[in-house]
């Protein structure tokens, strides 16, 4: 049974993980994140950072690879963001 469900939190882990993939190529490719909520995306890379510490402190490799995937996509958008509005841009 332990390893149905390991397999469940590692299906889980590799899809939602990987969504992030398209819209971080999209934001660095075309340079735009107009349609990005600043708010949103700082309260959701710090509750991402917050699964991976938690995954880690209960040795959860799935959370724990997961998310720390999930946070290195994150903050790649998030710092893109962050950029444009320094700079003083819609985008």
């Amino acid at each position: 049974m332990a390893l149905h469900i390991d397999t469940l939190g590692y299906g889980a882990a590799f899809l939602t993980t990987i969504s992030f993939i398209p819209q971080a190529l999209k934001v660095w490719r075309e340079d735009n994140t107009s349609a990005i909520s600043l708010g949103m995306y700082s309260l959701f890379v710090m509750g991402i950072l917050l699964w991976l510490v938690y995954g880690a402190y209960i040795a959860n490799y799935p959370i724990t690879v997961a998310n720390g995937i999930t946070l290195c996509l994150a903050v790649s958008i998030l710092y893109k963001k962050l950029q444009h509005v320094r700079a003083g841009r819609k985008l």
